[in-house]
């Protein structure tokens, strides 16, 4: 899965970033508002970790710029703002969370996987269907039940596609969700790892749709 982190702190963004991709995320880092909105409005984030106090643009005014254009790619604010308006200001301007600094990053994780499985529309840790499930929190998959471990590419990979089961995505989309910026990616990193996956959850479960890409589908 990939996140954006949104952070003008150079040693909190450093061991953020490194702390998250050890946790199986790939990261985008941005130190600015202008940069946040440019890098939201590419998509393809899971979630977006957002400071409040940014050059260029504030969190604030961020916040309210991806909402007015409908961009609903949940957002956790981490800030040392602890007053009690500015959290009221931030969830009512459509903050899905507000986490306040120093924090633990096991919670910080919690968190992370709360928003998503509410943008997901489910209260619980598992997506999919019955033959063919995502564990959010344990990142494993479960095929008629049984459990599978996953890297964490192949997790993101399946999480992309049980988004939208039935829905086609694009070699493109794909390699969006998996690789942050400046990662190397070779010509057939998304099939290799379609692949090995199969291996995993059965031969039909992503379907190629030729010339066009990859699916799930789920009953």
């Amino acid at each position: 899965m990939r996140a954006l982190l949104v952070e003008d702190d150079e040693m909190i963004g450093r061991s953020l970033s490194l702390a998250l991709e050890g946790a199986g995320w790939s990261v985008d880092w941005v130190r600015d508002g202008v940069l946040a909105l440019s890098a939201l409005a590419d998509g393809g984030y899971t979630c977006a970790l957002l400071d409040l106090g940014l050059p260029g643009h504030d969190g604030v005014e961020v916040l309210r710029r991806v909402r007015d254009r409908g961009d609903v790619t949940p957002v956790l604010v981490l800030t040392a703002r602890d007053g009690l308006e500015d959290r009221i200001r931030t969830l009512d301007l459509g903050a899905d969370d507000y986490l306040l600094k120093p924090f633990e990053f096991r919670e910080l994780l919690a968190r992370m996987r709360a928003v998503v499985r509410r943008r997901d529309g489910s209260a619980h840790s598992l997506i999919g269907g019955a033959g063919l499930q995502l564990d959010l929190t344990t990142r494993e998959v479960l095929v008629d039940g049984q459990r599978e471990a996953l890297t964490a590419r192949e997790f993101a990979l399946l999480h992309a596609l049980l988004e939208r089961p039935g829905a086609i995505l694009s070699r493109e989309q794909l390699e969006h969700r998996l690789y942050g910026w400046g990662e190397e990616v070779t010509s057939n990193a998304v099939d290799v790892l379609i692949h090995g996956m199969r291996r995993k959850i059965g031969p039909d479960a992503i379907r190629n749709v030729r010339g066009l890409g990859w699916r799930v589908v789920v009953m």
